[in-house]
């Protein structure tokens, strides 16, 4: 009897402590899920690296840099969402300019041009079939200055209203930024068709007047005052025929004499 009292007991503190644990113990919280990593800041790219590695582009990166066109280029290449797309010609295609040539250009003009050979969104080569169907296309030099595009079986030519071109070859093409090789100069028919500047006409080579006392002038003098004129050989042959007279009459009149 007294073995059950303490069975019993016991049993009864082991519920009780086990009920005022289990009230004390709040039960394990769901695991947190994880926080998604930040997404990777886009690459910085520096077009006066890549055109200096790539190319041989030297001619077409010095007018970028000489006219200030390569901090606009750069801007929209890292600092916007579309993104830009650059048509690069060879040293070469600059070399075979022989006539229009881009020293006549004023400066604002050859701004222009430079602006002229880029687009101002990413454009990857398959983009270009849809772009041959809307027509022209507008270039960073805004207003007139657009390009035409047409896709012939996955070759892009490009016709920019006073020169034709295409495509040659693909130098980057990772969004936000494309550069393509093209095989001429692109050449704006807003200036090259009308607003070249004329070329200045020499200027006229100055007069030399001759000198005063010049020995030209001189001898002409001395000729003139040289007694061999014809009035003087006159006078000089009558006077002689006039002395051989006399002496004739003289001779006649001794011998009339005798």
């Amino acid at each position: 009897m007294e073995f059950s009292m303490i069975f019993i007991l016991s049993n009864t503190l082991l519920l009780l402590s086990s009920s005022a644990f289990a009230k004390t113990v709040s039960p394990p919280s769901p695991p947190l899920s994880p926080t998604p990593a930040p997404a990777p800041a886009p690459d910085f790219v520096n077009l006066t690296e890549l055109l200096a590695v790539a190319g041989p582009f030297h001619t077409f990166l010095e007018y970028l840099e000489s006219t200030k066109v390569i901090d606009t280029f750069q801007n929209q290449a890292n600092n916007t969402e579309e993104g830009i797309t650059i048509f690069v010609p060879k040293d070469s295609s600059f070399s075979a300019l022989k006539k229009p040539s881009l020293s006549k250009l004023t400066s604002d003009q050859l701004k222009q041009v430079i602006l002229f050979h880029a687009l101002p969104k990413y454009y990857s080569l398959a983009d270009f079939k849809n772009l041959s169907q809307t027509g022209s296309t507008p270039t960073f030099a805004g207003g007139s200055y657009s390009l035409n595009f047409t896709d012939d079986s996955g070759t892009v030519h490009i016709n920019s209203g006073w020169s034709k071109t295409k495509v040659t070859s693909a130098v980057h093409s990772t969004d936000p930024v494309a550069i393509y090789e093209v095989g001429k100069v692109l050449l704006p028919e807003a200036v090259f068709g009308t607003d070249i500047p004329p070329t200045p006409a020499p200027a006229p080579a100055p007069e030399i007047a001759p000198a005063a006392d010049s020995p030209i002038e001189k001898s002409a003098d001395s000729k003139a005052s040289s007694p061999s004129s014809p009035d003087g050989s006159s006078s000089y042959k009558i006077l002689s025929y006039g002395i051989w007279g006399n002496l004739v009459l003289a001779t006649f009149g001794v011998l009339a004499m005798l």
